[in-house]
């Protein structure tokens, strides 16, 4: 069997790599953009446009890391199962990893839910005006909070992937089969 994982490492990086980018790009640059709208009943009706058209690839970039991950966990079986910290790391990506797939369906719903009062005009797409409905304010005061929380989670994953990254390096893996041999003093 090959040693080269390298599809299943770029569908994992790279599918994890347009998702934080995406999220933190929507956070920052189409709710921006649209909260820039002259016309308050325009803000969410232009932000919703935005992350409609993103959300196909956003699926398939959650899609991609997936199923690179996935692939990464069967090609590292022997490894995670002897090397100190591997299995842990790789534990808190895939909580963390079901974290930020939560996070990115409840923002998409809590998005459909300000869309259905985009006539009530707003602040920003996650600023609520004065006026703005019960249910309209806190939809918006989840989202402004998910947003950012969802860059957070999977920013934290790429950084777990880096340490990941870093425990293969030949000098860990050799320390690893070191502690592993009998200590020859006893």
């Amino acid at each position: 069997m090959s040693e080269k994982n390298t599809l299943v490492r770029s569908l994992h990086d790279v599918g994890l790599a347009a998702w934080f980018g995406s999220s933190l790009m929507g956070a920052v640059g189409v709710n921006g953009a649209a909260a820039a709208a002259r016309d308050p009943q325009e803000r969410i009706r232009l932000a919703g446009v935005g992350w409609r058209k993103w959300a196909p690839y956003d699926v398939a970039a959650i899609g991609a890391h997936l199923v690179g991950g996935t692939g990464l966990l069967a090609t590292n079986k022997a490894r995670l199962a002897t090397q100190p910290g591997a299995r842990a790391v790789t534990v808190a990506k895939t909580a963390l990893t079901g974290v930020a797939v939560g996070l990115s369906a409840y923002n998409k719903r809590l998005g459909q839910k300000v869309g259905e009062h985009q006539a009530e005009g707003t602040r920003g797409t996650t600023e609520p005006a004065p006026t703005a409905s019960r249910e309209l304010a806190e939809s918006q005061q989840r989202l402004q909070v998910t947003q950012w929380a969802l860059p957070a989670v999977v920013g934290t994953l790429v950084v777990l992937g880096a340490l990941q990254g870093e425990q293969q390096r030949p000098q860990s893996l050799v320390r690893n089969q070191l502690r592993r041999l009998p200590d020859p003093r006893r």
